[in-house]
């Protein structure tokens, strides 16, 4: 975690080596310190990024800029649970004014 010039908590969700769901899950709860009540699913990852209490504290009223980084292989290797994803951080961050979810180019394996 570090942060952006606006303010905001920089958090980088790194998809790099994911094969599955799963292990897309796992990385966001890590990445994010989500709770340990964190669902694993699709609709428990929309809540929690739609749902600033359960964000790292640090981010408490400045907002979160999440950028997901190493997708690429994911994203060839799965592309309807890609598009999943995309379409949960998009709604995420068009339901959160304080949150940005950003896709990173480069850096995939």
């Amino acid at each position: 975690m570090s942060e952006d010039p606006t303010g905001r908590l920089v958090v980088a969700l790194d998809l790099d080596g994911i094969t599955d769901k799963a292990g897309l899950m796992d990385r966001a709860a890590r990445a994010l310190a989500l709770p340990d009540w964190f669902g694993r699913n699709w609709d428990a990852l929309a809540d929690s990024l739609g749902d600033p209490s359960v964000w790292p504290k640090d981010a408490a009223g400045r907002g979160l800029l999440l950028v997901v980084v190493g997708w690429r292989s994911y994203a060839e290797a799965r592309p309807e649970e890609w598009r999943t994803a995309r379409e949960v951080f998009a709604q995420a961050s068009e339901r959160t004014p304080a949150l940005t979810v950003a896709l990173a180019l480069g850096g995939s394996s």
